[in-house]
């Protein structure tokens, strides 16, 4: 079947709108996790599973759901399965937007919505795309699965249940980064230092929600002594902040931040490096003053000569992303995208050993090794082929990231689109958007990707 799916796709224009502003309409951040609730990640996620299976169901596709931890649309016959692995999760909205987070408004041709393009509106893309296929009758010679995720952005305890149930397919891709195509990922990693610090003037110190995200705002409880002072550091600094009263003589102080992904922190500024610049100068407490010596504003860990590169997938990066400071306990969260190189092991005792001189204990909490996929085998050919069809780009070459998808979770799968070259995108942070032709066009290529894949 030689067709051109972009004009294929025309005439879902509208269907396809109508049903992508009702998916970004459902808040669907993970509020808390329950295993032993029939809503596992709360009833926003389960409400936006629900209503892709729906979907899929009304179009006529085979759908499972598989205990409310994830689901897939399914078509096709065979022994082989394509999955096309999407997550419906997203992070929290955070301050700032122009239009209402979960409104789906459209302004300019441009969606606005917390997962306009993370991950929801390339789901739909990717389901519009097997639905155009089933409605010209394409037989397939491998089941597709498009495979629902639903804590992608928190612990990714969704799929893993998800594929202790089910087959790992063997071949597949995510709609969850850039285009031409993702072959590599840097590995990520998840690092805590905690421990008992005496308070020194400060009595509270918080900053981010996420490890995966550049914290925006950051709050102290300091001696309300340092009103002026912190107004003074505010203003010659350019920093954006507030202060309010409390009742004990002590004061609250706020500073604001940029958020970013953590793949990339240096796009963000975090909002308690901006604080700890503030509070290093005015107090001897530990907790800042070790994250003044070995983290603040070092996204590469040059302080610690833990700066590790790679010639294709670049350098280690590091989000200092959770700040919990109360009654004298420490936790403090790291986000690490580190390379092929990295030495994991000594890196761990590095910063184990600089822990120690603070009082404070280093541990890793969760660590999912890189992903590569060799750039000349079919998966990526065949992929990249389909992009250069509808874009006519021979330039742009295929990547490695430090962001982590879904195609990590099995050997034989990448990362593909939905970001083109050279567009903005505002994933994880305020006014995220997707461009709606930008959303058309991705539908035709994976529509391509797909169909060719399962010839």
């Amino acid at each position: 079947m030689k067709m051109n799916f972009y004009d294929e796709f025309q005439k879902y224009r509208e269907t396809f709108i109508k049903d992508l502003q009702g998916l970004l309409r459902i808040p669907s951040v993970l509020t808390e996790f329950n295993p032993n609730s029939s809503h596992p990640f709360g009833d926003g996620i389960h409400e936006a599973l629900e209503y892709m299976l729906k979907l899929g169901e009304r179009d006529g596709f085979t759908v499972k759901n598989v205990d409310n931890y994830a689901g897939h649309i399914e078509i096709g016959a065979g022994e082989e399965i394509l999955g096309v692995l999407c997550h419906l999760d997203v992070v929290p909205t955070g301050d700032g937007w122009k239009y209402p987070p979960f409104g789906a408004e459209i302004h300019d041709g441009k969606i606005y919505a917390r997962g306009a393009l993370d991950d929801k509106g390339p789901t739909m893309c990717a389901y519009y795309a097997l639905k155009m296929l089933k409605d010209l009758g394409v037989k397939f010679n491998k089941r597709v699965r498009i495979i629902l995720g639903t804590d992608e952005e928190s612990g990714w305890r969704g799929l893993k249940y998800y594929l202790t149930k089910e087959p790992i397919p063997d071949v597949g891709f995510a709609p969850d980064a850039n285009f031409p195509l993702i072959y590599g990922e840097k590995g990520i990693l998840t690092g805590e230092f905690s421990g008992n610090v005496t308070c020194d003037g400060v009595y509270q110190f918080s900053f981010g929600e996420r490890t995966n995200v550049v914290p925006d705002k950051a709050t102290a409880v300091i001696d309300g002594k340092f009103k002026e002072r912190f107004y003074k550091f505010l203003q010659d600094n350019d920093y954006s902040g507030s202060v309010k009263e409390l009742d004990n003589g002590t004061i609250e102080v706020t500073v604001n931040g940029k958020s970013a992904h953590a793949m990339e922190p240096e796009k963000g500024l975090n909002a308690g490096f901006v604080l700890v610049e503030f509070l290093h100068k005015i107090t001897n407490n530990k907790l800042v003053h070790f994250i003044h010596k070995y983290l603040s504003f070092d996204t590469r860990l040059t302080k610690t000569n833990l700066n590790y590169t790679h010639e294709v997938m670049g350098d280690l990066t590091c989000n200092v992303g959770v700040c919990r400071y109360e009654n004298e306990e420490v936790k403090l969260l790291l986000n690490f995208r580190y390379p092929l190189n990295t030495d994991v092991e000594k890196m761990t005792r590095v910063l184990s050993e600089k822990a120690q001189e603070f009082g404070l204990t280093y541990k890793v909490i969760s660590d999912s090794k890189p992903h590569y996929v060799d750039p000349e085998s079919e998966l990526v050919r065949t992929l990249h082929q389909a992009y250069i069809k509808y874009t006519n780009d021979t330039e742009t070459p295929i990547m490695t990231i430090g962001g982590g998808t879904y195609a990590r979770s099995f050997k034989n799968a990448v990362a593909f689109g939905p970001e083109f070259p050279n567009k903005e995108a505002l994933i994880h942070q305020p006014n995220e958007y997707a461009i709606l032709e930008d959303l058309f066009l991705a539908t035709a290529i994976y529509a391509e990707a797909i169909y060719n894949l399962t010839r």
